[in-house]
């Protein structure tokens, strides 16, 4: 997994309450289980038309936010379903970072597995990165994982809490399968010993 320690990039605004994993990659796309190839239809049915064409207005067809590395979004941000498509799709577009007030549980959890960092602010920190963020390109966003501050294109800092372990994961790269094989030396040990103590297993 790609280490998180910090990013400096645009922030695309969403203004949205209740954005759920169906809006986030709809169901018809659940097909695959590879984990690239997923961000083209990031928001499908708010990004395409029934022709597929792209609509103008929505905030990630914009020329300004087309390289976005951030997203602030609203309340509650993940809730439906639980498929790990979603933190797929929206890593695989290029989005490192989603800042909201809230998050769905198993979606927060799904995005640290998956390189993705969820910062949790309050509403009114919220709104005023929403609105540095509908600057557009000119106004970048440093995300301090190690530090734990979001800096406005202003200068301006908050402060954010993140779990201690899911932090070591992503500064280190660490998905489950890398937690696992950090302990490869231990578990080489247990298995000569086992193989010693009992060699008819």
């Amino acid at each position: 997994m790609e280490k998180f320690t910090e990013i400096t990039g645009t922030a695309a605004p969403m203004p949205l309450v209740n954005i759920d994993t169906d809006m986030i990659i709809p169901k018809v796309f659940l097909k695959t289980i590879k984990r690239s190839g997923l961000g083209v239809n990031l928001f499908d049915e708010m990004r395409y038309d029934r022709e597929g064409n792209e609509i103008p207005d929505f905030v990630l067809n914009q020329p300004q936010y087309r390289d976005a590395q951030i997203l602030v979004a609203g309340d509650n941000f993940g809730c439906g379903s639980s498929r790990e498509h979603a933190p797929w799709a929206i890593k695989d577009f290029g989005i490192r970072c989603v800042i909201a007030p809230s998050f769905a549980d198993i979606f927060h959890n799904n995005c640290f597995k998956n390189g993705i960092l969820p910062i949790v602010l309050p509403q009114e920190q919220v709104d005023v990165l929403m609105k540095d963020a509908e600057k557009g390109s000119n106004a970048r966003m440093t995300i301090d994982l190690e530090g734990q501050t979001v800096t406005t294109s202003d200068g301006e800092k908050f402060p954010f809490e993140v779990d201690a372990f899911k932090k070591h994961c992503l500064l280190n790269g660490l998905d489950d399968i890398g937690l696992t094989l950090e302990k490869g030396t231990a578990i080489d040990t247990y298995e000569d010993s086992l193989n010693q103590s009992r060699p008819w297993v």
